[in-house]
């Protein structure tokens, strides 16, 4: 198996025909088609077949599919890999929930990243369901979230290394601020929640989905300090991270709601492949994250400088 037949083959699986395939490599029907033949006679499969409703794969071609990316994002990192030794320099790729990107990864990787004048850091914010996907295909080093949920995946070392907790707030003129919350009012108030409430399965989502708050009556914002400087000008209240707001509790521009069950247990993870197939820098980063300068750094870091720090951009519009 080539490069180019693997590329072909994944373009075709993605996108669910040869010609879109051939589209988007740039190259012509029968390129493609010719790059299928090989694959099938090389692997004595026939992959898929074309019916009216599309591609149908065979059990083996489905295979091929997950491994095709797996091989062709191995190949890239190696390439990356090859140029980084020849310049003298390394990258390592972080994957993150956004609630982690958000409130601790600066101060983590602008002290991993001071270790060590050789080493570039990328950092994507990803759904943590996602991770073990970019993982297995080699899209990223290492993952740092919620602990994952379902049965474990002896592929992936999982490690907790920062427990946390989520309470209530609200800005000092609401309606529920210095009194008792229950269940029944909170579900009629607007809810201000960050990214984090609207996918994967960390603690901020488990602690709306424990109040069963309507979800008329959710509104998320680009990022979870917005949604906290909203609940300042009481407009409502905000699940928080305790550490990251305890700075407005003591000043008095946010005030905690009380009540049973307004609060909830989080904890970050890192996720790498298991063994020796986790890169070096991946290890030393999931060894660093538990010590206690570490920590530190994650509840009270002050960022990253930019020729330290070479983030990965992906912007959510919310309509």
């Amino acid at each position: 198996m080539t490069p180019a037949q693997l590329r072909a083959y994944a373009a075709v699986v993605r996108l669910g025909s040869v010609r879109k395939a051939a589209a988007e490599l740039e190259v012509t029907e029968a390129a493609v088609s010719l790059h299928i033949r090989q694959l099938r006679r090389e692997l004595g499969d026939r992959l898929f077949t074309r019916t009216a409703s599309g591609l149908a794969f065979t059990p083996g071609g489905l295979r091929l599919a997950s491994r095709a990316t797996e091989l062709l994002n191995l190949q890239e990192r190696t390439i990356v890999e090859v140029s980084q030794a020849g310049s003298g320099r390394r990258l390592l790729r972080i994957a993150a929930s956004s609630l982690f990107a958000e409130y601790a990864a600066p101060g983590l990787i602008e002290l991993f990243a001071g270790r060590a004048a050789d080493l570039d850091v990328e950092l994507s914010v990803q759904d943590p369901r996602r991770f073990g996907a970019l993982l297995r295909n080699r899209a990223v080093d290492v993952a740092i979230g919620p602990p994952p949920q379902g049965p474990a995946d002896e592929a992936l070392a999982v490690k907790q290394f920062v427990a946390y907790q989520v309470v209530l707030v609200a800005g000092p003129e609401h309606p529920l601020a210095g009194h008792q919350g229950d269940a029944a009012r909170l579900r009629e108030q607007t809810w201000l929640l960050g990214p984090s409430a609207a996918g994967g399965n960390g603690a901020v989502q488990s602690f709306v989905q424990r109040i069963r708050v309507p979800e008329a009556r959710q509104r998320i914002f680009q990022s979870h300090s917005a949604a906290l400087e909203e609940a300042m000008r009481n407009n409502g209240v905000a699940p928080a991270v305790r550490f990251a707001v305890n700075g407005d509790l003591s000043k008095g521009r946010l005030v905690r709601i009380a009540g049973p069950g307004l609060q909830a247990d989080g904890a970050w993870t890192t996720m790498t492949m298991a063994g020796q197939a986790a890169p070096p820098a991946a290890s030393e980063l999931v060894r660093f994250a538990t010590t206690p300068r570490a920590i530190q750094a994650m509840l009270r870091g002050t960022g990253v400088g930019a020729g330290r720090f070479r983030p990965a951009i992906h912007v959510t519009l919310w309509s």
